[in-house]
């Protein structure tokens, strides 16, 4: 089984023609919960670890992680509002969010007890690990989960308007690392964070998945880097594209038996890692000719 720790929340999505004004559409969201969805849909099993709202919104989030066969044992339930997050899309489909965070459920996220046994991965990211109080309970979980021998997946998946202090958050981030199997983010995020996939591997990764948009996909490891091309298509909106690959990632990895070692992710091997590259740009291509977070199900790759 694969965990996604993090938040889920309530995307409002630009619906017609637009404008500072467009009517807003409301789309179940948040990276991690992206990233759980796309797993079911995937058919990988999984199940998603967070706290989510008692109000109609949270009533929807968790109906989407059943529609998709996510388990919710995990999930802590509080009568908190459910976080927002308003986006406008560019005119090349790229998105960019507001978010309405404050006293909202997934803040409150307590660390859980021992995962259940067959758990073989856990990931991590965006919102859940920036804003407190929720966000020391995430980085409990990660540190013990690497501390279990579990296999760990990171997406800082960095959004700048909620990180008031961002020399404390790069910290962060470094001390994050020794607990990582494999960092994914993106040239964002990178040029964001400031580092290099060399600095980010002597840290403790085994692999660093960099996506590049429309240039496609690169990982490196400490004994090559291998890099493919995006799929070509009519982009109506990238949200959930960077989600959708830590999916196929993770179906990838796990289904493969990779270690959290970091020699076993050298040691997958070149045509290894083309091939789960390849899967995981068809699969964010998909997302990507679709209206807000919508990962395409197994069937359609």
């Amino acid at each position: 089984m694969i965990v996604v720790a993090g938040e889920s929340l309530i995307d409002l999505v630009p619906d017609g023609p637009p404008g500072p004004l467009a009517p807003l559409l409301p789309r179940p969201g948040g990276g991690p919960y992206n990233t759980a969805i796309a797993l079911g849909r995937l058919g990988a099993r999984a199940a998603f670890c967070s706290r989510v709202s008692t109000d109609a919104f949270g009533d929807a989030l968790m109906a989407g992680l059943q529609g998709a066969e996510v388990a919710t044992d995990l999930v802590q339930r509080g009568p908190e509002p459910t976080t927002l997050a308003v986006a406008s899309v560019g005119p090349d489909g790229s998105a960019r969010y507001g978010f309405y965070v404050e006293g909202t459920a997934d803040r409150l996220f307590a660390l859980p007890g021992p995962l259940p046994e067959d758990v073989r991965a856990v990931a991590f990211g965006t919102l859940s690990l920036a804003l407190e109080p929720g966000a020391t309970a995430y980085e409990a979980l990660l540190r013990r989960s690497a501390r279990d021998g579990l296999f760990t997946l990171l997406d800082p998946n960095i959004r700048p308007g909620l990180l008031p202090d961002p020399v404390a958050y790069r910290t962060r981030f470094a001390n994050w690392l020794p607990h990582v199997s494999v960092l994914k983010l993106s040239e964002e995020d990178a040029d964001w964070l400031g580092g290099t996939p060399a600095s980010w591997l002597e840290r403790g990764p085994g692999a660093v998945v960099l996506t590049r948009g429309a240039a496609g996909l690169t990982v490196f490891t400490r004994e090559y880097e291998v890099s493919v091309p995006a799929v070509r298509v009519r982009v109506v909106d990238t949200i959930g594209a960077g989600d959708t690959v830590n999916a196929a990632l993770l179906h990838g990895l796990v289904g493969r038996g990779v270690r959290c070692a970091p020699e076993a992710l050298g040691a997958l091997g070149v045509e290894a890692w083309r091939e789960l590259l390849a899967f995981a740009a068809r699969a964010a291509a998909v997302t990507c000719t679709r209206a807000g977070a919508e990962p395409p199900y197994g069937g359609e790759l």
